[in-house]
């Protein structure tokens, strides 16, 4: 018996040792996943210069990539040489949801308003917030590969609105 007990704490400190030594051996650095930016990928067709010269101005909207969740884009009217419109966007995944985030100058005591994407198609994304003023609605679609329309439409004075911009690709 006192054979076995002895055996027995024998190979309870060679297996604490060797759980001792196993703990203290590194062990390789786990490499996080790559996140991936699904939502954002599908607006891949907005990155560019889209105008559209008429006779009452030149309209410009310019879209660059921060970084892979975050898109910026500006957009200008132009008559004569004053800008008598300018915005500011920033079209970013949060988690899985992508925001259209837009701010104009004068409006909203500067505050940005968010947009919230509600649908979605190869050609066409259709940014939503129920709960601004005017516009409610944002939608893109894309004509060509070259030539896109963006629509905001929304109730205003108590009517239904939609104004509507056709713009190509110049750069």
């Amino acid at each position: 018996m006192k054979k076995t007990i002895y055996v027995l704490a024998v190979l309870a400190a060679i297996g604490i040792t060797s759980c001792k030594e196993a703990h203290d051996a590194k062990l390789p650095p786990v490499e996080a996943a790559p996140k991936t930016y699904a939502e954002i990928k599908k607006a891949d067709w907005f990155l560019g210069r889209w105008e559209n010269n008429t006779k009452e101005g030149n309209l410009s909207e310019i879209w660059t990539k921060e970084n892979d969740s975050v898109f910026h884009g500006e957009t200008y009217f132009v008559v004569g040489k004053d800008t008598v419109f300018s915005e500011s966007v920033k079209l970013g995944q949060k988690e899985n949801q992508l925001i259209y985030e837009v701010s104009v100058k004068g409006q909203n005591d500067e505050k940005p308003v968010e947009f919230a994407l509600t649908a979605s198609s190869d050609k066409q994304l259709i940014f939503e917030n129920p709960k601004h003023d005017y516009p409610n609605k944002i939608t893109y679609n894309q004509i060509t590969k070259d030539s896109i329309v963006a629509e905001i439409s929304g109730m205003k004075d108590g009517k239904s609105k939609s104004e509507q911009f056709a713009m190509k690709k110049v750069q």
